[in-house]
C-alpha cells in the first residue's frame, strides 16, 4: 500500500465546488473566539460540502491569515456570511424552513448516535463558544439539542472537533456516497 499523491486525488476546483450539490446543513459558529476554530470549520465544511457557514458575534471573519493556516483556502470555496445578532438569522433560517440543532450539553439533548435526521429536510447547526457553549437564547430557539457523548475526564470537546464529529455522523446518516 502506497500514499497518494496530491495530484492522484483530483480534487475539483473551487469553481466546480461552488457548482457541486451540497449537503442541505448549514452551520452556524456563534462566538467562536478562536480564528484556528474558524479555520478548521471551514476546511472540514469543504470536505463534506456544507451548503454555507454563518459566522455570528465575535466569531472573526476572512480573510485573515490566522483563519487561513488551518482553513488552507476553503474560505474561498464554502460560501459564508456574517451575522452580528445570531438570535435574527436562526428566526429567518426557521422562517426559511431550516430545522435548527445545537450542539451542546442539555438536559433534554439526543445522544449524537440516536438522532436520526431527516434526509429531505435542510438543517442549521449552531456551534457555540469555547468556554461557554450555546448560547441561553439560542437554546431556546433549537427545534433539537444534540449532544456527542464522552466517556473521558473532560466536560466538553474542541469546537472544531465537534464540528467534524457531528459532520461525519450527519454525511454518513443522510448521504452515504451521493456527493462523490
Amino acid at each position: 500500500m502506497k500514499k497518494l499523491s496530491m495530484e492522484s486525488l483530483n480534487r475539483i476546483s473551487v469553481q466546480e465546488f461552488k457548482d457541486k450539490k451540497k449537503l442541505p446543513l448549514s452551520l452556524i459558529l456563534d462566538d467562536v473566539r478562536s480564528m484556528a476554530n474558524v479555520g478548521s470549520v471551514f476546511r472540514t465544511a469543504d470536505g463534506f460540502r456544507v451548503e454555507k457557514i454563518y459566522l455570528c458575534g465575535i466569531t472573526s471573519t476572512p480573510p485573515h491569515r490566522e483563519i487561513e493556516k488551518t482553513a488552507l483556502g476553503a474560505t474561498a470555496s464554502v460560501n459564508w456570511s456574517y451575522y452580528s445578532q445570531a438570535e435574527d438569522l436562526v428566526k429567518n433560517l426557521k422562517e426559511e424552513g431550516y430545522r435548527i440543532l445545537a450542539l451542546e450539553q442539555a438536559d433534554r439533548s439526543v445522544s449524537l448516535y440516536r438522532f436520526n435526521p431527516d434526509p429531505g429536510a435542510r438543517y442549521a447547526l449552531i456551534l457555540g463558544n469555547e468556554v461557554f457553549g450555546v448560547n441561553d437564547a439560542l437554546m431556546q430557539l433549537a427545534d433539537q439539542v444534540i449532544e456527542i457523548p464522552q466517556f473521558g475526564t473532560k466536560h466538553s470537546f474542541n469546537v472544531s472537533v465537534s464540528a467534524g464529529i457531528f459532520l461525519w455522523d450527519y454525511f454518513t446518516k443522510t448521504m452515504g456516497n451521493v456527493l462523490e
